[in-house]
C-alpha cells in the first residue's frame, strides 16, 4: 500500500504557519496597497500575486532540496511601503518593486549574501533567532490574561498532548482553539463568500525618486530584516540549502509578479520555524513536507484573495498568538540552548539576544540586524580579552 505524502503533522504545521503569517501582517499589506492608490480589485491582485509567489517558492524549493524552505512576503518591507509610497503613483510603486527584485536577483547570482552569512558564528545566529521568537512565547501568557478561557483551554490541551501525542499536539490545539473561539463568540467579521481573485497588470514606471525612496530601502529592509534571520532559522535547525540559489529564485519570482503587486519575497523566519520543529513531524528528513503543505495553503489563500483574508482577519488575536507561541516553544528552547552552549561566547550571545528581543529599529532597519552587529562587535572584544 502506498504511503500518503502528507501526514497530519505536516498539514497542521503548514496550516498554522500560513494562519500565523497572514493574520499577523495582512492588515499592513492592505495599508501599503492603499498608500499606493490601489483599488479593491488591485488589492486582491496583490494578495493573489503574493500567495502565488510564496506557494511556488515554498513548495518548489522544499521539494527540490528536501528541506523545509518556507518563504513569505516582506512584512517590514510592507510597513516601509505604507509611508514610502506616499506621493508615488501605483505605476511608480510597481517600478520600485521591479528594481528591488532585480537587486535581490543580483545578490543571489553574485553570492555575496551567502558569503556574509557564512561568517556569522552559530551562537550569535541562535541568539538572534531566540530574540525574534521570544515575543511569541511571552505572548501566550499575555493573551492568557486577556482571554483566559480561550488560551487557558488551548494550554490545557497542549500540555498532555505534547506529552503523550506529540505528533498531533498542534492539530489538537488548533481544533480546540477554533472550537472555543466559536463557542465564546470571538470570531468577528462579515459573512464569508468565496470569490476568485483576478490578476491585474499595471505597467511599471521607473523614476529616480521611486528607485531611491522606495526600491533601495525595500531591498535593504528585506535582506537585513527578513532574509538574514531566515537563513539563521535554517542553520539553527541544521538544514542546509544553497542560499544563493534560493535568493536567485525568490528574486526571479519577485520580478515576474511585481507588475501584479508582488512587492517582495524572502525566506521566512517565524513561520518557517513552525515547519522545522517536532510539531512538523518526528522525522527531521520528512519535515520539508510541512513547508510543501504551507505552499498549498498559500496558493489557496492567494486564489481566493480577499475572501480568505477576511476569514483570517476575523480570527481573534488571542487564538493566533497562542497558536504561534505554542508551536514555537521547542524552537525557542533549542535556540537558547545553542546560543549559550559555548561559555566563550555566552555574553556576546546574550547581548545579541537582548538587542534582537528589544525590537529596536535604527535607520529603518530592524533589531535582528542590529543584534548581530552589536553581538558581533562584543564577540571581537571578548575574544581579545
Amino acid at each position: 500500500m502506498r504511503r500518503q505524502f502528507f501526514s497530519l503533522s505536516h498539514l497542521s504545521a503548514g496550516f498554522v504557519a500560513v494562519v500565523v503569517g497572514f493574520t499577523s501582517s495582512v492588515a499592513i499589506i492592505f495599508q501599503a496597497a492603499r498608500a499606493a492608490g490601489a483599488n479593491e480589485g488591485q488589492i486582491s491582485s496583490w494578495i493573489l500575486a503574493l500567495g502565488l509567489g510564496m506557494a511556488l517558492t515554498s513548495a518548489g524549493f522544499s521539494l527540490r532540496y528536501k528541506v523545509p524552505v518556507l518563504t513569505a512576503w516582506s512584512t517590514p518591507g510592507a510597513a516601509l511601503l505604507v509611508t514610502a509610497l506616499s506621493g508615488h503613483s501605483l505605476a511608480e510603486a510597481y517600478g520600485a518593486f521591479v528594481v528591488s527584485a532585480l537587486l535581490i536577483l543580483a545578490s543571489g547570482l553574485t553570492g555575496w549574501f551567502e558569503k556574509v552569512m557564512d561568517r556569522i558564528p552559530m551562537p550569535l545566529a541562535n541568539a538572534m533567532l531566540a530574540g525574534i521568537l521570544v515575543q511569541f512565547g511571552t505572548g501566550i501568557f499575555t493573551e492568557l490574561a486577556a482571554s483566559p478561557w480561550l488560551v487557558g483551554g488551548m494550554l490545557l490541551v497542549y500540555l498532555p498532548a505534547k506529552r503523550w501525542l506529540p505528533r498531533y499536539a498542534m492539530l489538537l490545539v488548533l481544533l480546540v482553539g477554533v472550537g472555543l473561539a466559536l463557542l465564546l463568540g470571538l470570531f468577528h467579521g462579515p459573512a464569508l463568500s468565496l470569490t476568485l481573485a483576478t490578476p491585474q497588470w499595471v505597467t511599471p514606471q521607473f523614476t529616480l525618486s521611486g528607485i531611491l525612496g522606495v526600491a533601495l530601502p525595500l531591498f535593504l529592509v528585506t535582506m537585513a530584516s527578513q532574509n538574514l534571520p531566515g537563513v539563521a532559522v535554517l542553520r539553527s535547525h541544521r538544514f542546509e540549502v544553497p542560499i544563493s540559489k534560493v535568493l536567485t529564485g525568490t528574486g526571479l519570482v519577485n520580478l515576474l509578479l511585481a507588475p501584479f503587486g508582488g512587492f517582495a519575497f524572502n525566506l521566512a523566519a517565524i513561520t518557517a520555524a513552525i515547519c522545522m520543529g517536532e510539531e512538523a513531524g518526528q522525522e527531521p528528513r520528512q519535515r520539508y513536507k510541512a513547508a510543501v503543505a504551507a505552499g498549498v495553503f498559500y496558493l489557496l489563500a492567494g486564489l481566493f484573495g480577499a475572501s480568505i483574508v477576511a476569514l483570517f482577519a476575523a480570527m481573534p488575536k488571542a487564538l493566533v498568538m497562542a497558536l504561534a507561541g505554542l508551536a514555537l516553544l521547542g524552537t525557542i528552547a533549542g535556540s537558547l540552548k545553542g546560543a549559550l552552549a559555548d561559555s566563550a561566547s555566552t555574553e556576546p550571545a546574550l547581548i545579541t539576544f537582548l538587542v534582537t528581543a528589544s525590537g529596536m529599529s535604527l535607520w529603518g532597519i530592524g533589531s535582528a540586524f542590529w543584534g548581530l552587529v552589536i553581538g558581533g562587535l562584543s564577540l571581537v572584544f571578548f575574544s581579545r580579552r
